[in-house]
């Protein structure tokens, strides 16, 4: 069964993401992140533009079939299109479909967007009246 975490309190839900996927990456698993196509073009970028030491190699789920089967990092607006199925990172307002075929899900939760939020506790209510353990994790806590 699919692990399912949420990470709460997130100051900016993008430069998290890249913080999540540059660790992930280190690690060595494969990462897909589902987000509507204007959060993949405004992640995109961010992610080219990290620092050399913090690289993380990555392509847009309409690129060329080999090199989106070679990217540790998958940036698609459809989960269920991903080649790969260790970590999916959601950054959809909904329930990604076709999440069950990943190891991992991650849930990003704004620390100030009441919106987000309570997006994030009806996908919450979603996995838990399906059996799902959900992992909490307030970045605040982990910070501080």
């Amino acid at each position: 069964m699919t692990e399912v975490a949420f990470h709460f309190n997130a100051p900016d839900k993008l430069a998290y993401a890249c913080r999540f996927a540059r660790k992930v990456q280190r690690s060595g698993a494969r990462l897909v992140i589902a987000a509507p196509p204007d959060t993949l073009a405004t992640l995109d970028r961010m992610l080219w533009a990290l620092a050399p030491q913090d690289f993380v190699a990555h392509c847009l789920g309409d690129a060329d079939e080999d090199l989106v089967h070679a990217s540790p990092v998958l940036l698609t607006a459809d989960a269920r299109s991903a080649p790969h199925h260790e970590v999916l990172l959601n950054l959809h307002a909904e329930v990604p479909e076709g999440f069950g075929r990943f190891d991992r899900l991650v849930e990003v939760v704004s620390a100030q967007d009441e919106l987000d939020r309570g997006e994030a506790r009806a996908r919450w209510r979603h996995y838990a009246s399906r059996g799902y353990a959900i992992t909490r994790h307030d970045l605040v806590l982990k910070a501080g």
